[in-house]
């Protein structure tokens, strides 16, 4: 009888696509800036919300966020910000889709000082993730010191909808903290690629 594979409680009982989430991208390190946007987005439309509302829309918010291209998003002016209020593929709230707008714009920013957006919220790790050795899903903290920096830093730059909550979510969900499990079967693969990082 084939033993069974352990995940993180958050990811059991929950829909394919939600699974596939966490076993495929949850916790990988992400060092491509669109990618890094594409979370940034997708975390500040889930405030208030659930995760698995804003995974089902995630098509949809790529069709109408130009694939997640920052210099694209933040040439959006008040007509492309009206018409996507009436699209039901993505979370229609004015203030978070004129603020993905503004975040666009924060993002070309850092790019333009850092070199790359990247380089910039990495920085606040140390370049490598935080490799945490949580037993149980109760061990996961909703901020850690890092995030609250990094959300205040956030903040100076302009961005909204970048609470300290929110980054962490972001940090985990872009492999800048390891938050599985250590009994989840992603942990030992996603520890593995943080150890590949060079040392800055």
């Amino acid at each position: 009888m084939s033993k069974a594979v352990v995940r993180c409680a958050w990811a059991e009982g929950t829909s394919l696509d939600y699974i596939a989430y966490h076993d495929r991208e949850w916790g990988v390190p992400v060092f491509d800036d669109r990618v890094q946007f594409e979370f940034l987005i997708l975390e500040g439309a889930q405030a208030g919300l659930s995760w698995s509302t804003i995974l089902n829309k995630r098509e949809g918010y790529r069709e109408a966020f130009a694939d997640f291209d920052a210099l694209k998003v933040a040439r959006f002016g008040t007509k492309k910000i009206d018409k996507l209020l009436t699209n039901p593929a993505i979370v229609r709230n004015r203030l978070k889709v004129e603020s993905t707008v503004s975040n666009a714009r924060a993002f070309l920013a850092v790019q333009k000082e850092f070199g790359s957006f990247s380089d910039y919220i990495w920085g606040f790790v140390g370049g490598k993730p935080i490799q945490n050795q949580r037993q149980e899903d109760g061990d996961v903290p909703a901020t850690s010191d890092e995030s609250d920096a990094l959300s205040k830093d956030l903040k100076k730059r302009g961005f909204r909808f970048v609470g300290s909550t929110i980054v962490y979510a972001h940090m985990q969900a872009t492999g800048m903290v390891n938050d599985h499990i250590t009994s989840c079967f992603r942990y030992k693969p996603c520890a593995a690629l943080g150890r590949k990082i060079p040392s800055c």
